[in-house]
């Protein structure tokens, strides 16, 4: 690479982590905890290219972006940040970043992304009658949370497609938030003063209800909800309708639950009309499959109920793991109705495993959680564990990356009680793990390990 980056990020660890490998590859590097001082370089006429976190003591990345492209239209803009949620990602697009990546970020990544930075320029810039007609997303609340490799490609997904004239397809189990992408794909849009048509199956029944929905929908937007179900004659007048309705009717969202395309190969449903509705297929992954993000849903479903006034809360960490075990079939909306159940009906600050359990009806049971006094082998209970993961998945296979998920379930408890066992001190607990004292410490950030409360002995 040739050439040379602005940092801006309040953390000196990643400030030099990217000091050290931009400079290894071939880049000057200029690096800043302010987020002034990464405005003055700007003004000055510095960088080829800016790697900014979001959240700085003095300012933020993404509110700086506007003025970044105004002052110099053709500076790229690499967004990192540690809030992981799908409003990120649209404000980083609809601010015209050149590309928004999710902390922790993979080093590799990045440092590909700085060197098509390097080598590419911006179309164009942000004026400011664009600034004033972008939506003001502070207020937003949607419970897309997550930092999952899947869930981070679903924000990059939807915000790469939130001004696409495409239909688009969004497929996935009940409970996941479909609707809610279909939402922000209207809100976040240039279409956002145009109506939010839901057609039902019931609405698209009558000879008439799909030009009537389409009447209504105008120059907005349409969501067809349930496509799935629709019955043989409905989706005839709903593709002919599609087919015949050119690039003045409404943006063409729909959801479905089933497969589609297998669906379309088995004849079960009309090829022509997933085509017309499938322009981009956006798979918003079950709960089970990211289950490193229910801390952070769970988190911020405590959250949204303190802020309208229900009393604060928090789990305890046996709760918390309780809540991981459990494979969620009603997914995010079963975990959003259990946790607002409990935040009403505990009668502690520290919502206990005891009420979680409740809550779940019992259903974490020994098939998930070993019995206290079990003389199971070590090994027995590990593959009875995975066995049972692979049974929640029915017929199909569980999604890719099995292997590096199933370490880091058993990691995380494995360090967590070592660290609790020597009372925080993280030499011992690295001579007690076997591993060096550096490997623990990467590990420890890696996978987000609370460590304060566990320093007794330091």
């Amino acid at each position: 690479m040739d050439g040379t980056v602005l940092v801006a990020d309040d953390d000196r660890t990643i400030r030099t982590v990217l000091t050290q490998a931009l400079t290894r590859a071939g880049c000057r590097v200029h690096a800043t905890g302010s987020m002034a001082t990464l405005m003055r370089w700007v003004e000055d006429g510095r960088g080829d290219a800016v790697i900014s976190d979001v959240v700085m003591p003095d300012g933020n990345g993404l509110e700086s972006l506007p003025r970044i492209a105004k002052l110099r239209p053709n500076l790229p803009v690499i967004v990192i940040s540690a809030q992981n949620t799908i409003m990120t990602a649209i404000q980083a697009a609809e601010a015209e970043a050149f590309d928004y990546l999710p902390k922790p970020f993979d080093l590799p990544d990045l440092m590909k992304r700085t060197a098509q930075a390097l080598e590419r320029k911006r179309v164009r810039a942000p004026n400011e009658a664009d600034a004033a007609s972008k939506p003001q997303n502070t207020a937003t609340d949607l419970p897309l949370v997550g930092r999952t490799p899947a869930m981070q490609e679903l924000y990059r997904l939807v915000a790469r497609v939130l001004n696409v004239d495409l239909p688009v397809l969004i497929a996935g189990e009940s409970g996941t938030g479909k609707s809610l992408i279909a939402q922000a794909l209207h809100d976040f849009s240039e279409r956002r003063d145009g109506p939010f048509i839901i057609a039902t199956p019931d609405d698209l029944a009558p000879s008439d209800g799909v030009n009537d929905v389409v009447r209504r929908a105008r120059g907005g937007t349409i969501l067809f909800d349930g496509v799935g179900d629709l019955d043989t004659d409905a989706q005839a007048r709903l593709s002919r309708l599609l087919d015949g309705m050119g690039q003045s009717g409404p943006r063409v969202l729909a959801i479905s639950q089933g497969d589609l395309a297998k669906a379309a190969a088995q004849g079960a449903f009309r090829e022509d009309l997933y085509y017309r509705l499938a322009g981009v297929v956006i798979p918003v992954p079950s709960l089970r499959e990211r289950l490193e993000d229910i801390p952070a849903l769970s988190e911020h479903f405590l959250s949204r109920a303190a802020r309208d006034g229900l009393p604060e809360r928090r789990f305890s960490s046996d709760a918390a793991q309780t809540l991981r075990a459990f494979p969620w079939p009603g997914n995010v909306r079963e975990l959003e109705n259990l946790v607002n159940r409990l935040v009403v009906t505990s009668a502690e600050e520290e919502i206990s495993k005891a009420e979680v359990d409740l809550a779940l009806g019992g259903a974490v049971s020994a098939s998930f959680v070993a019995a206290d006094n079990s003389d199971e082998r070590l090994s027995d209970s590990v593959t009875r564990h995975l066995q049972r993961y692979f049974d929640l998945h029915g017929g199909t296979l569980p999604p890719s990356g099995l292997y590096q998920r199933i370490l880091r379930e058993v990691e995380r408890p494995m360090i967590e009680i070592a660290l609790d066992a020597t009372g925080g001190n993280q030499a011992k607990c690295a001579d007690l793990l076997g591993i060096n004292r550096n490997t623990l410490r990467k590990k420890i950030t890696e996978l987000e390990i609370e460590v304060t409360r566990r320093r007794k002995l330091m």
